[in-house]
Formats: C-alpha cells, sequence, structure tokens
C-alpha cells in the first residue's frame, strides 16, 4: 500500500468518526451556495469545521474511485478552526469589527488546481513525480488572495499531467501522482464549494470543476458547473507551475507572471463572489496588473447580478459552433435556449461569420506549438529555479526524471515528445515573434472586429467551443448549465465578449440562469466508470 494511500485511509477513519457526530446538523450543505453557507456560519447551524469535514469526508469515500485530489491539506481542519474563531470574535459584543473581517469566501473550502502553487505542507508538481517534494518560496497571488479573504485551502486536484503539455497524444486525464482520472459519471457529487483552475492547452483533457470530472475534452459547462475567465491580466497569477506558457494574447501559464484562471462555481453568484476576491492589483506584476486593474469596477463584480440583465443586449451567434444534426437533445435545447433568451429581451443576431475563422483554427494547430515550446523551456526553467527546494531544476533534469522512472511516468503509453522539442529550442526568435503577431492581426481582424462592427455585447457558443477565437485575444468568457444529454452528461452555453466586458456578461449569464433554472443537484450513477 503506497504512502498516499495510507495517509488517506487514516484521514477517512478519523473524518468519518467527525463526520457522525455531526450528522445531526440541519444545514444541508450538499447544494449550499455561499450565500446559504455565510447564513449558517451567522445563525449557528453550520461551521468552517464541520463544512471542511463533510468534504475530507467525502473525498476520502469517493476520490479511491474518481482519482480527483492528488491530496488534501493537513493544515485545512486548523484553517478552518481558526475561521470559525475570527467569526466568534468578530460577533463578539466587545469586538469593533461587527462582523466585517468575515467576507464571503471566509471559511469556506476550495480545492486548487496541482499546478497552483501553496507555500504550506501541500505540494505543487503538475501531476508529475518529479516535482514531488519541492518548495516553493511563496503563495500564488490568487492564493494569497483566497486566504486574505479567508477561503480553506482543501487540497490539490488532480489534472492531465503537466496539462497535457509532455505529450501529443494527450494523457487522457492521467498524471503519476494522481492517477487515472475516472470520467463516466455523468454528474458527480461536488468535492468542495468552488475550485480554481485553469483554462490551459487548447488540446487539455483534464479540466478541474467543483464536481471533479475528468477527460474527454471536458470542462465546468459540462459539468453543470458555472465558471468564468476574465480579461487577460486583470489577475496574473504570480509563482504558478508554467505548464503551458502565454504567447501574446494566447491564455496560457507563463511562470512568474501567470494567466487568469476560472473560478468553477455551482451559481454564477457564487462565481462572482470568487472573482471579486482574486482581481486585483499585485505588486509582483506590478505592469500587468496595474494595466489590466482600470477594468475593474468599482464596488466589484456583485452588482451586476440582474435578473434582466439580458434586456437590451445584443448577442451574436457566430456560425460554425451550433452544428448539431436535427432532432438531437443538443439542437433542440440550444434552440429553445436561444428563444429563451430572446424572451428576455435579448436582440439575437444570427449567421455571423468571423473573419478568417479557419486560418485562426490553422495557425492554432501548428504556428502555437513553435511559440509554447520555445517559451515553456525558459519559463519551466525560471520557475524552478526559484525554488526553494526542488529535486529538478531545469526541464533537461524533468526529462532524465522521466527516463529514469519509465514506468512510473508511462513513458511507453506517452512519451515525452514535447518536452523534447522545447528542450531543443532557443527561445523566441524571428519565426515564434511572426506567429504571436499574426495571433494578434487575427483577433484584432476577426471576433474583435466582428462585435465592434455589430456593436455586440456578447456571442453564445455551446459549452467553451469559442474559447480559443476569445483566448488569443484576451478576451473574458462565462459558461452556465444549458441541459443534459445521454446518461444524463450535461452541456453548458458560452457567453464570450471583448476586454473589459465582465459586467455585462455576469449580467448575461446571471439572468439566463435565474431563467432558466437547468442546473440539477448531482446524482451518483454506479457502473459508469
Amino acid at each position: 500500500m503506497s504512502r498516499r494511500r495510507l495517509q488517506l485511509l487514516l484521514l477517512a477513519a478519523v473524518v468519518l468518526v467527525h463526520a457522525a457526530a455531526a450528522a445531526g446538523r440541519a444545514f444541508q450543505i450538499e447544494e449550499a451556495t455561499v450565500d446559504d453557507i455565510q447564513i449558517g456560519f451567522r445563525n449557528g447551524s453550520l461551521t468552517s469545521k464541520q463544512l471542511v469535514l463533510f468534504y475530507l469526508d467525502r473525498i476520502a469515500r469517493l476520490n479511491p474511485l474518481l482519482h480527483a485530489v492528488i491530496e488534501v491539506n493537513p493544515d485545512a481542519l486548523a484553517q478552518a478552526s481558526r475561521a470559525d474563531a475570527e467569526r466568534r470574535r468578530a460577533a463578539s459584543p466587545s469586538s469593533s469589527s461587527s462582523g466585517s473581517c468575515c467576507g464571503g469566501l471566509h471559511g469556506v473550502p476550495v480545492l486548487l488546481k496541482d499546478s497552483i502553487a501553496t507555500r504550506d505542507r501541500l505540494n505543487t508538481t503538475a501531476g508529475s513525480l518529479a516535482l514531488l517534494g519541492s518548495v516553493v518560496r511563496r503563495d500564488a497571488g490568487v492564493v494569497r488572495r483566497l486566504r486574505r479573504a479567508g477561503a480553506v485551502v482543501l487540497g490539490k486536484a488532480n489534472l492531465d499531467e503537466w496539462a497535457n503539455f509532455r505529450t501529443i497524444q494527450g494523457t487522457g486525464g492521467w498524471s503519476a501522482r494522481g492517477g487515472q482520472g475516472r470520467v463516466r459519471l455523468s454528474y458527480l457529487l461536488s468535492l468542495a464549494n468552488f475550485a480554481i483552475g485553469f483554462f490551459h492547452h487548447k488540446k487539455s483533457i483534464c479540466s478541474i470543476s467543483c464536481s471533479m470530472r475528468f477527460k474527454h475534452r471536458i470542462s465546468h459547462c459540462s459539468c453543470s458547473e458555472h465558471g468564468g475567465r476574465d480579461t487577460r491580466d486583470r489577475n496574473r497569477w504570480i509563482h504558478t507551475l508554467p505548464i503551458v506558457v502565454e504567447f501574446s494574447g494566447w491564455d496560457q501559464t507563463n511562470g512568474w507572471v501567470d494567466k487568469q484562471g476560472w473560478p468553477i462555481c455551482r451559481t454564477v453568484t457564487d462565481a462572482v463572489h470568487v472573482l471579486d476576491a482574486i482581481v486585483g492589483y499585485d505588486s509582483r506584476d506590478a505592469k500587468a496588473t496595474r494595466a489590466a486593474s482600470k477594468y475593474i469596477p468599482p464596488g466589484g463584480y456583485r452588482q451586476f447580478l440582474k435578473p434582466d440583465g439580458l434586456k437590451g443586449k445584443r448577442i451574436g451567434i457566430p456560425n460554425g459552433f451550433f452544428n448539431f444534426p436535427n432532432g438531437t437533445v443538443q439542437q433542440i435545447v440550444y434552440q429553445r435556449l436561444l428563444d429563451t433568451v430572446r424572451k428576455q429581451g435579448a436582440v439575437v443576431i444570427e449567421n455571423l461569420d468571423i473573419a478568417n475563422l479557419a486560418v485562426i483554427q490553422d495557425v492554432l494547430n501548428n504556428g502555437e506549438q513553435i511559440v509554447l515550446a520555445a517559451e515553456f523551456k525558459s519559463s519551466l526553467n525560471t520557475y524552478l529555479s526559484d525554488l526553494s527546494y526542488s529535486p529538478v531544476r531545469s526541464l533537461a533534469d524533468i526529462i532524465a526524471f522521466n527516463n529514469a522512472h519509465p514506468i512510473e511516468e508511462r513513458l511507453k503509453n506517452f512519451g515525452q515528445l514535447i518536452f523534447l522539442v522545447a528542450e531543443n529550442t532557443t527561445g523566441i526568435g524571428a519565426l515564434e515573434g511572426a506567429v504571436i503577431r499574426q495571433l494578434n492581426k487575427l483577433s484584432a481582424d476577426g471576433l474583435e472586429k466582428l462585435m465592434q462592427d455589430e456593436q455586440l455585447d456578447a456571442i453564445i457558443t455551446p459549452n467553451d467551443l469559442v474559447s480559443t477565437v476569445l483566448a488569443i485575444g484576451g478576451m473574458p468568457a462565462i459558461t452556465v448549465p444549458a441541459g443534459y444529454g445521454k446518461m444524463g452528461v450535461p452541456f453548458g452555453i458560452c457567453f464570450g465578449g471583448l476586454k473589459g466586458y465582465e459586467p455585462r456578461l455576469i449580467e448575461m449569464a446571471y439572468a439566463f440562469e435565474q431563467a432558466t433554472k437547468v442546473r440539477k443537484a448531482p446524482k451518483f450513477l454506479h457502473g459508469t466508470f
């Protein structure tokens, strides 16, 4: 039995005892929103410790099947107890804070993807055994902000090893540390109140969600969760593993100056709670975050949760995305959803063409590999060189580690061709620069020009199919549940817009959510592994 499994089983035994003692509580955690939880905290029907114990118990019971969580935080209960104590002090008649110290995320547990650095007893490895035991000098910027908001770091979530950037064919939801993620659950019970993930490489298969669904190019929207990506550089998260580097507007992780991430939550309101907590100026990346801070509205994003947020909005439907056969569940449901958008007062403009869409896809399929490989090496080496301790200090060291551990790292199955190509690069040169300039121009002449010419507030596509087109321009998007297909597999709808359009995207997504109420409580489907 591995040490990790033994620790998990021992934790499960302890957790089950505590969970049984708390089983009689009146508060229903399963579908509780962040606002519900804070009400429970205030009226005494719930504590942070009870909430964390609930999720630790769920992870202990389900993770041996799911392989969704790589590691639980041994300090999670201590963090939860500290949050409870802070609330008690704030609520004391003698306190001068009157509860103001305890915001929306205070005492609420979060799971982080294993590429997000935490300066604690958790590892940060991108799923690779090569980085096991490495020690970062500081929390990633997003973690600092979450801790400042009082959130409890519950643990690290599994991912495609190196976010699917090690090998051409992909790892199919597998990592050496986390094992094979199981996907054949059409909708699984949540393992945290919310999670933070990344939109990495366009080929990335293993995207995190609160329901911890893995494999087959899925993301939060296909897990019946809500998630969003904000304008690039709004909250560039310093000190996060450079799984895939950023070039130009293409939203990829890039070592010291990291990309924005995805708050992945049960509701649009919860996503806005998280967004308000994690955006803002960061002194460690002053140039980028100062420029991007101009997009942040005074008073935060919660003011844009408007039930009539679709009224008067101009929404475009680009050609090439809603190509579902007539009579399929998706085709029928999406037509109904577009009718709903119209009934809520939006002006829907169909049959719009994104200029040079085929060229954009071709450049992304070919040119991006040139740039990503070149920047990956330098970004990763920069990250590794700054670690307080690490078994490896360069991409060359990681390649050597994989060669020395072919069974554990499944070299026969997956190889490491991208690593080998990246190691032979020498940085950004004329060819790479040309690709970057081409992508910038394609974005400006394509989707950006279309939205400006048509005066669109957003475009709508199924799930996040347009995410690459949005990403090359650093544009925001938000997805919400749209329906359920075969075997109850959820699918979503994506609202995307220009830089700084987060307020209107939130308005539209919230109004759509309130008008449709599509999301269902999760169910465990036996026999689907």
